[in-house]
């Protein structure tokens, strides 16, 4: 059994367990918030995104949540400046071109104003400008890919949760909290053995090692 920890990271809370430094006053990190010895962050969160962050201390468990070829599906809700337009919506759901490539195809809705904590500091509203709010699954993690995103289809990203990783959700997490779970994860999958080669005269007990 391997441990996974459902943490809900607060706004301006680095993804690791300490401050490599940035000359300045040092950040809050996971430190501050979780003291379970052995369990590391299957993937990141941005600094300034809140939400679902995934720990666990099973190597093969990190790499099946953060590796890209998994496609593992990652739900975001996002406020955004302006009212989206159905056109916006489109073209996030098509891919986006952006300078490291285009991004894969994503599910993307307008929703209502999520119940949500209020963050601190607020976000900066602009009075004559509304705000929107999408719900937007990606399966793939380029760096800031969601800001980038929307600020491409012309919405830029006002404030970012991340709802859901696969089937694990912030349900019932306030900010700072987590859930710890053991989870049942599958053994890999042996390689297929190569076929023995006949000697002359007879089978060969010999076999070949395999990389």
């Amino acid at each position: 059994m391997a441990t996974l920890i459902l943490f809900n990271k607060p706004f301006r809370v680095m993804s690791q367990f300490t401050d490599s430094g940035n000359g300045k006053t040092a950040r809050a990190t996971l430190a501050d918030w979780i003291d379970i010895p052995h369990v590391y962050p299957a993937g990141r969160l941005d600094f300034d995104s809140e939400g679902l962050l995934l720990l666990t201390d099973d190597g093969q468990l990190q790499h099946r949540i953060a590796s890209p070829r998994q496609k593992m599906p990652k739900t975001y809700w996002v406020q955004v400046e302006g009212d989206i337009t159905d056109e916006a919506l489109d073209r996030l759901r098509a891919g986006v071109l952006l300078k490291d490539g285009k991004t894969r195809p994503a599910t993307a809705e307008k929703i209502p104003e999520p119940p949500l904590w209020p963050r601190v500091p607020p976000v900066r509203f602009r009075e004559s400008v509304p705000t929107s709010w999408i719900e937007l699954t990606i399966t793939e993690g380029k760096n800031r890919q969601v800001r980038r995103m929307t600020a491409a289809v012309g919405f830029p990203t006002l404030r970012l949760i991340r709802y859901r990783i696969g089937d694990w959700t912030l349900d019932k997490l306030e900010p700072g909290q987590y859930n710890k779970l053991a989870v049942h994860v599958p053994a890999a999958p042996a390689r297929p053995r190569r076929p023995q080669r006949a000697g002359r005269g007879g089978s060969s007990n010999k076999t070949r090692r395999t990389n």
